[in-house]
Parts: C-alpha cells; sequence; structure tokens
C-alpha cells in the first residue's frame, strides 16, 4: 500500500512528522520525482549543442533580394509576450508542484563529495577545463558555459559519461525549425574545402556574408561568433539579429533611466549658475545647441534574438529561463567585443592550431569566386536606413578573395566588415534582448521574453562558472527551492547531492523540533 512521507512519519512517531509542510513537499520531489506529471516536466532546460567544430557545409548566400521571405515558412503572429526586469535574485521563483507520493525507506545516508568515484576506479583531479576542453579536444562554446546555470552537477555527468548532451528527438525537431528559419535568410551552397584553414575560412566567409545580409534586407540568421572569456576561446551561433527592437517600451525605459542617472541631485550647483545664462547662449545659439551639433547622431541599433522550441504550450518561468537569459547576454558579451575589435584573432588560431598566414588553394577560390552575383550584387529593394557594403560593387569576389588569400587577411576583412556594421562600436547593440519560443511541429510563434542586458550580472556568472571550469570549486547541484528539476535529470539515481540534501534537511528539522522541546 502507498503512503505518504507524513503517514510514514504518524506510523513511526507519537509525535507526528518533523517537516513542515513546505518541507515535505522538497524532500517528496527529490523522492519521488517520476510521479510528478506537472507543467515544468517539459524539459525545455539544456541548450542543443549549437557549435559545429567541423565549420558549415557549404557557403551561405542570400536567399533572394529584397526583404521578402518564402511565404511556405511560418512567421505567425506572438501570442503571448512576456517583459523581465533584471533585478538581482527577484526574480528566482520556486515552483514545486503538490502531488501523492509513496513508501520509501532511506537507508542511513553519509556526506559525500557529489560524484563519489566508484571503489576499483581512480579519481581523476583535473578540473573540467583540462579534462574536457583542452587542446586536441574542442574549445569551449555558449553551451558549455551556460548548461550548468541550470545544475551544474546535471552537465558534469553529462561531460564524464557521453563528452556532451545526447541528441534526443526534441532536439532534432528544434534544429528542423532553425533550419527553415535560416532558410528564410541564406541558401546554401555546397563548397569543398582541402584544409582545416580553408573550412575555417569558409566560416569567417559566411559571417562576412551574414554582417552584409543583415545591412541590406535588416536581418540576418544563424550568424557564428568568437570570444575569448577568461583567457579562453569562446564560439557560438547568434539565432538571429535584426534592427527590429523587440520590445521599444522597455528601450525607453531604460533610456529614461540612465538619464535620470545622470542628472545633477537638487542641491548640486550646475555651470549656469557660476557662467549665468547669458554666456551659453550668444548669438541666439548659444554654446548648448553647438554642443548638440557637434553630438553624432543616433544610429540604428541591432537587437539579438534567441529562438526555443518548446514541447508545452507555456512559456518557462524563471528559475527555468535562468540559461536562456545567461545565454542571451553572453552573446551580446561577444558580439560586443567583436564590434570594438577586442578579440586577438592570434588566440584563436593558436587554439585551433591554424596556419593563418597559408594561402587558399585554387579550387577554394574559384568556388567562392563563383558566388560573386548572389553575393555582391546590389540588392532591387536595399533598406534606406543602411548604409552600403564595405566591398566596392564594382569588384567580385574573385577580387576580393585573392586580395584577403589566407586566414589572417579573411578575418580582417571581417573585422572590417563588423565595424561597418556596428558603426558606435558595442553602442550599436541594443540592451533589449529576446527569447522567442515556438512549437516543434510547425514553428509557429507560442510566445516570447524580453529583458535588459546586465553586465555586472553577466560578469558575476561567467566569474563564478569559470571557476568550476578550472577547478577551483567542486561542480554544485541546484538549490533546495530548485528541487523540481530533479524530475527530469537522467542522472537521478546516482546524484549523492539529492541524498545529501534530504539528510541536511532531516538534520536540521530534528534539531529544531529538539531545541523547541
Amino acid at each position: 500500500m502507498d503512503m505518504s512521507f507524513t503517514d510514514q512519519q504518524d506510523v513511526f512517531s507519537d509525535y507526528g512528522s518533523d517537516f513542515t509542510p513546505d518541507e515535505e513537499e522538497i524532500l517528496n520531489t527529490l523522492l519521488y520525482p517520476e510521479q510528478d506529471d506537472g507543467p515544468n516536466t517539459d524539459p525545455d532546460l539544456l541548450l542543443k549543442n549549437i557549435e559545429d567544430e567541423q565549420g558549415p557545409r557549404g557557403a551561405r548566400v542570400p536567399h533572394r533580394q529584397g526583404q521578402q521571405f518564402p511565404e511556405h515558412s511560418p512567421l505567425p503572429v506572438s501570442k503571448t509576450r512576456i517583459t523581465i526586469w533584471l533585478d538581482g535574485d527577484n526574480n528566482r521563483s520556486a515552483n514545486i508542484e503538490s502531488r501523492k507520493t509513496r513508501l520509501e525507506r532511506e537507508s542511513s545516508y553519509s556526506i559525500e563529495a557529489p560524484l563519489s568515484p566508484k571503489p576499483e576506479e581512480v579519481p581523476d583531479l583535473r578540473s573540467p577545463l583540462e579534462r574536457f576542453r583542452t587542446k586536441p579536444k574542442k574549445a569551449l562554446s555558449v553551451t558549455d558555459l551556460i548548461s550548468p546555470s541550470w545544475c551544474e552537477l546535471q552537465y558534469w555527468f553529462t561531460l564524464t559519461k557521453h563528452g556532451k548532451k545526447r541528441s534526443t528527438p526534441a532536439m532534432k525537431q528544434g534544429s528542423a525549425v532553425h533550419k527553415v528559419l535560416e532558410d528564410q535568410v541564406h541558401r546554401t551552397v555546397a563548397v569543398d574545402t582541402e584544409s582545416q584553414e580553408e573550412a575555417w575560412g569558409l566560416r569567417i566567409w559566411n559571417v562576412i556574408q551574414g554582417l552584409k545580409v543583415l545591412r541590406d534586407t535588416g536581418m540576418t540568421r544563424e550568424l557564428e561568433i568568437w570570444g575569448v572569456i577568461d583567457g579562453q576561446v569562446v564560439n557560438g551561433v547568434i539565432d538571429e539579429l535584426s534592427y527590429t527592437c523587440p520590445e521599444p517600451d522597455l528601450e525607453e525605459a531604460e533610456e529614461d533611466r540612465n538619464i535620470a542617472k545622470k542628472m545633477p541631485a537638487a542641491d548640486q550647483r550646475t555651470i549656469t549658475d557660476f557662467l549665468g545664462p547669458s554666456s551659453l547662449e550668444s548669438n541666439g545659439t548659444g554654446v548648448l545647441n553647438k554642443l548638440r551639433s557637434s553630438l553624432p547622431g543616433k544610429t540604428s541599433k541591432l537587437y539579438i534574438t534567441d529562438v526555443k522550441t518548446r514541447g508545452t504550450k507555456s512559456i518557462p518561468k524563471a528559475p527555468s529561463f535562468r540559461p536562456t537569459l545567461m545565454q542571451l547576454m553572453l552573446y551580446h558579451r561577444i558580439l560586443s567585443d567583436l564590434a570594438t575589435n577586442k578579440v586577438n584573432a592570434d588566440v584563436i588560431f593558436d587554439r585551433y592550431e591554424l596556419k593563418a598566414d597559408v594561402s587558399f588553394s585554387d579550387g577554394f577560390i574559384a568556388q567562392i569566386g563563383s558566388l560573386n552575383e548572389d553575393c555582391f550584387l546590389a540588392l532591387e529593394n536595399p533598406l534606406p536606413t543602411q548604409e552600403e557594403s564595405t566591398l566596392p560593387l564594382s569588384q567580385d569576389s574573385m577580387t576580393v578573395l585573392l586580395a584577403h588569400n589566407s586566414l589572417r587577411e579573411m578575418w580582417t576583412l571581417m573585422m572590417e566588415e563588423f565595424a561597418h556594421t556596428f558603426s558606435a562600436g558595442a553602442k550599436s547593440i541594443g540592451n533589449v534582448l529576446k527569447a522567442e519560443y515556438r512549437t516543434p511541429t510547425d514553428g509557429a510563434i507560442l510566445g516570447n521574453k524580453t529583458f535588459l542586458y546586465d553586465d555586472k550580472v553577466m560578469q558575476e556568472y561567467l566569474d563564478n562558472e569559470m571557476r568550476w571550469w578550472k577547478g577551483e570549486r567542486a561542480a554544485e547541484g541546484v538549490c533546495v527551492e530548485e528541487a523540481y528539476k530533479c524530475r527530469t535529470c537522467d542522472f537521478f539515481d546516482e546524484c549523492s547531492w539529492r541524498r545529501n540534501k534530504i539528510e541536511e534537511a532531516t538534520l536540521k528539522s530534528r534539531e529544531r523540533k529538539s531545541s523547541v522541546v
């Protein structure tokens, strides 16, 4: 006969349960995850491996002229929109679902390391960075830095047992949706490469073309980026980059707050107190007007969007949204570094052991050069607000490639395109970030969440995660309030963190009860 945790305590104690109702809910979540069928069982949790070490299969060229996208691709209107104001820990919330529980007797517990080695195994004391992301293994990815925000122990188990997250049917469906969206903007042309350097040259060339398409049409998708975080190379792919602000009201509110911060205090004396108004206004224009006229005009900003597929019709809530939040902010950080030319190309080339100054083969140049008509002819209806490409229209791709016939030169060309696209540097990137949720079957939009980039929050998160990757601290499980995450974890049975938390909760409850008696 099944019996709840409370029923069990009533049988063995004359004083009833040692736990409060809230504590019972948490312990039941840790003990019996398989019985819960609440709204959080859909594991839209771990990010798919969007970074591809093998490089693209072909060159991307504009799908069509103008800004019209294929009609067969679903682009329905969003049903739900949620705006998030990022404010420290205020966005965190517990979501423990009530449910029926059954009897399970736990044996005696002991506090142990989260991953205790088997007796016959010799523990590997190397850091995760040394074990999994040191040459000749792949470099860090955005996925690597963001997945632990769901649960570090879960990602640690994933790396140690599988090396990477295994592909699931849901992930394959999500990749199919991303492919449909990408085909709205680009089409792929097969290109043969003879070396690792040419494969990388193709990846950089696709970024150059993606930036050109962005200026010409106002949008690009699947834009690959590289950065250096705490001395480590990090690779990622931005789902969408466009000139359309996803939440103008949120951006306006941020601007108002920034202006308010710069306003002088009520008791602070201003320059007019010293010079007088007449000194600031001469010949009907005034010094202030001259200062305003000298400031650069407002430039069009670019906004980052990440597309997620979700099997349920609900939009994830905090803290389930935390991985996506950090992912978008990390994209913003890396893109800002590229826009300001802060990424050292030699660090990238050295990490992947690339010969940056070796010339590309004639066959590679010929293949890319044949894309001249698609890549370099002006579009019929370019956006009037965007500037022309840095590549002169009189030059074809063959001429450009011959002038940039190596990885180093190709990288230089890419940075010129970044400088042209992000003319105001990091200020060209809007702080309003958007997560868009779609169904995995037909790509219909379920809704979206928008929030503001917070550099302090991003830096604190990166500092903490890099400490784990470098082995300066052990992997941590989720906090007790987020124990619902254990319900969908593949490593539930072997995770000692869960058992330790049950033991800790039991000891604290008994100490509290004994102190009352």
